[in-house]
């Protein structure tokens, strides 16, 4: 990936097609890290509908340790977004070119941490698998409010039901008739619109396929090559900026 593509996904000056390319690429992550989290620990972790829904079905059939645990799940989602938060305020504040990179960086440390914890999970499911499910979770929860924040609430990322609406009400402007008797103005769909969230479909998607098979075949360490992307997307604004603050102190 050149370092001039990695800086415009996550810098300050914001394009819709910077926009474009990150979600479809986070999308693809979000939907490996949810497939092979789901092989791993049983769950979804990215469908916060699904474990509140959970969490009340669980708490009524007397379950009370599932029904925790998915309460546990929405409440580490909820901590990961407003961590993003914390940490891209943080460096605007400080007028950092890698505001949106950190949560990208600690999103890929999360993501080894989770292949490292999966390969003790089976020795020591009953500590580890609650823990796997809360990690995951928060992942997601950060990850999502990234993309969020970049786009200025356009795109979402780890959860697919708002992508298809969209996309459903946008096929249903492209099929729409106008017909020269009705009074209002044409019905028009947006085809970029279209195409992004058609894309976000389809990296969700693709990316669930790489996530599963990868956790098939080479168990937990299908993670690493994905840390190891968002490392160097998140990584290169960072150094922009230690090298910044490096020539600013030698000039003083």
């Amino acid at each position: 990936m050149p370092l001039r593509t990695a800086r415009a996904l996550v810098g300050h000056e914001r394009s819709y097609r910077a926009d474009r390319q990150l979600g479809w690429a986070l999308a693809f992550v979000a939907g490996a890290i949810n497939a092979g989290g789901f092989l791993a620990v049983g769950t979804y972790t990215s469908h916060v509908t699904g474990a509140v829904s959970a969490a009340a079905d669980d708490l009524v059939l007397g379950r009370t340790s599932l029904a925790l645990t998915a309460i546990g799940a929405v409440v580490a989602f909820l901590i990961g977004a407003m961590s993003c938060a914390v940490l891209v305020n943080f460096a605007k504040r400080r007028q950092l070119t890698s505001a949106f990179a950190l949560p990208l960086l600690l999103e890929a440390l999360l993501i080894l941490l989770f292949g490292l914890a999966g390969s003790r999970l089976a020795e020591a499911k009953a500590l580890l698998l609650p823990a796997t499910v809360l990690l995951l979770s928060f992942l997601m929860g950060l990850q999502n409010a990234v993309v969020t924040k970049l786009s200025d609430r356009v795109i979402r990322t780890t959860h697919m039901t708002g992508i298809v609406t969209d996309l459903g009400i946008e096929l249903g402007k492209w099929l729409y008739w106008n017909r020269s008797r009705d009074r209002g103005p044409d019905v028009a769909a947006d085809p970029e619109r279209l195409r992004v969230l058609a894309g976000l479909l389809l990296a969700f998607f693709l990316g669930g396929l790489v996530g599963a098979m990868g956790f098939k075949l080479v168990g937990y360490s299908f993670t690493v090559p994905i840390a190891l992307v968002l490392l160097l997307v998140g990584g290169v604004p960072l150094v922009d900026d230690l090298r910044a603050r490096r020539v600013r102190a030698m000039s003083r």
